[in-house]
């Protein structure tokens, strides 16, 4: 099969698309486990209830600027509701913290499907975001330049926020040593019930971009891309966003490449990059080794 340059250009650029919905899943889903050491299967889930509250707005007020808002407050709320009945209060039990979420998994799925139903539903590109533009002379979907743009503000305020703010430092403390942060004299409980909702909100505003990309959604959603997740995370480091995002990119366009030459290995490929950092570097590409 001939490779010639518009081709190696659209494949790279809807890699980054890719990789860009998968680091609004792994950052949040990353500095959950890294602040505050909850492995949460129930991450993908609020990706896909952001997506579906994010239709149901979008369908109403023909908005999706305020789609986008309605996800992001959806997951949110979700994530304080689950961190405060039900995750806190098994911290530091991480068995009982995989069951936990994987039952909340299974819950919030099946309540999807009794409001929604359990077909697929199409979400449009907004019309705003319709149409083609040009890059490298190339045409490119201008929506896939949206959600590029997003993930870019994502990226640049998470980083702002982690690095130029108090909550942020506390932050990025507890990725280091949560005991130490406690005896300072900082409300640990409320710091982690802010970092369960950011890292929902996340997840929920990449459900709702995801829609128009993929054209529709589908109650697995979740589940699907929730895997990629996690690759994201190991490769880019647990509680790591820049980790996040350059883990994101590695699987998005290993995907996105991969899946075009050769679909039949392309999901072997980016789990032999993730056992690859888990032999040479476990704590990720740019995650923080801990001592032993």
């Amino acid at each position: 099969m001939g490779v010639t340059f518009p081709l190696l250009v659209n494949l790279v650029l809807n890699g980054l698309v890719l990789g860009t919905l998968y680091f609004l899943l792994a950052s949040g889903l990353s500095l959950i486990f890294g602040v505050m050491s909850v492995l949460n299967l129930a991450h993908g889930a609020l990706f896909m209830w952001g997506a579906y509250v994010g239709l149901e707005a979008f369908q109403r007020t023909g908005n999706f600027w305020l789609a986008l808002v309605a996800g992001a407050v959806a997951g949110a709320l979700i994530g304080v509701i689950a961190e405060q009945v039900t995750v806190r209060f098994l911290y530091g039990r991480h068995l009982q913290q995989i069951l936990l979420t994987l039952g909340l998994m299974l819950v919030l799925g099946e309540l999807l499907q009794l409001v929604w139903g359990p077909t697929l539903h199409r979400f449009p590109v907004p019309a705003f975001a319709q149409g083609v533009t040009f890059i490298l002379d190339y045409p490119f979907a201008k929506y896939r330049v949206l959600v590029l743009a997003a993930g870019a503000v994502v990226l640049v305020g998470m980083l702002l926020l982690l690095h130029r703010t108090k909550l942020g430092i506390i932050v990025r403390a507890g990725v280091e040593n949560s005991e130490m942060v406690q005896a300072l004299g900082v409300n640990v409980s409320r710091v982690f019930t802010l970092v369960f909702a950011l890292g929902a909100a996340l997840a929920a505003l990449g459900g709702v971009l995801s829609g128009p990309f993929f054209r529709t959604v589908w109650p697995q959603m979740g589940g699907d891309l929730q895997l990629y997740a996690f690759i994201v995370v190991v490769i880019g480091g647990l509680g790591s966003v820049s980790g996040a995002a350059v883990g994101s990119l590695l699987v998005g366009l290993g995907e996105s490449l991969m899946g075009f030459f050769y679909p039949e290995i392309a999901m072997a490929v980016n789990f032999g990059l993730m056992a690859l950092v888990l032999l040479l570097r476990p704590w990720g590409l740019l995650g923080t080794e801990v001592s032993q």
